[in-house]
């Protein structure tokens, strides 16, 4: 099984497709691109690809056509991309077999989201995610995805400290363990150094769930209102309540 799922985008608008093929490939995601039904056919044809974005500028009947011969278990999942809400379109692609239709103008967060959800189904998920009063974060793809839309790119060295947080909810931890299981980056950095590098990881998650515990460490206390903890793609919870 290749490490990395493979996502065709069909006929997607330049500057749409761009950000989208960004976003997908810091997510752990291979993309490729075809400009026409023709085109996806050879990389269709080739096998491989787990999810295929039929872009709003394909002929329905050309999308049909595309379900009715590459679609099906052994096949890649399916979006279609829909410009007029038609309700007909929808449900005799849904009936083919696409595994969703998504209206235009897209928005480019919520359609990756549908592609990470349906390779997770798939068992081909590669996100982990642990959300956050204000933020979700992807553990894998060290990314923090604020909830105005921004986003910011975690250190392996702050990975490393969340995930040792992760693993011991509500847990009160102290300088060892910290330096022995998530060491800083930089070889001079000293005991002292690890309330900056707790300040800095706060800062990018805007939370206030690691707590300073006066004398005696950092705890972690994770969100009530978190939905899911830190979620891998087979849909296990990391985190213990």
């Amino acid at each position: 099984m290749r490490a990395r799922p493979l996502i065709a985008l069909v006929n997607i608008a330049d500057a749409i497709a761009d950000e989208l093929a960004n976003h997908l490939e810091r997510r752990g995601y291979d993309v490729r691109f075809a400009a026409a039904a023709w085109e996806a056919e050879g990389l269709l044809a080739a096998r491989g690809l787990d999810v295929v974005v039929l872009g709003d500028g394909i002929p329905a009947a050309a999308a049909r056509d595309l379900l009715r011969r590459f679609g099906g278990e052994d096949g890649p999942a399916f979006i279609l991309i829909s410009a007029t809400g038609d309700l007909l379109d929808k449900v005799l692609a849904l009936e083919l077999g696409a595994a969703d239709v998504v209206e235009s103008p897209l928005v480019v967060r919520e359609l990756a989201a549908r592609i990470g959800g349906l390779l997770s189904r798939r068992g081909r998920g590669t996100t982990e995610l642990l959300v956050l009063e204000t933020a979700t974060v992807d553990l894998r793809s060290a990314l923090v995805m604020h909830s105005k839309g921004d986003e910011d790119i975690l250190s392996p060295g702050q990975i490393a400290l969340l995930r040792l947080f992760i693993a011991h909810p509500r847990k009160v931890l102290t300088r060892d363990d910290i330096i022995a299981a998530a060491p800083a980056e930089s070889a001079d950095a000293f005991d002292r150094s690890i309330d900056s590098r707790i300040v800095r990881l706060r800062r990018k998650l805007n939370t206030d769930s690691i707590t300073t515990i006066r004398g005696a460490g950092y705890r972690f206390d994770p969100p009530m209102q978190m939905h899911a903890k830190a979620v891998s793609a087979d849909g296990v919870s990391d985190a213990q309540d």
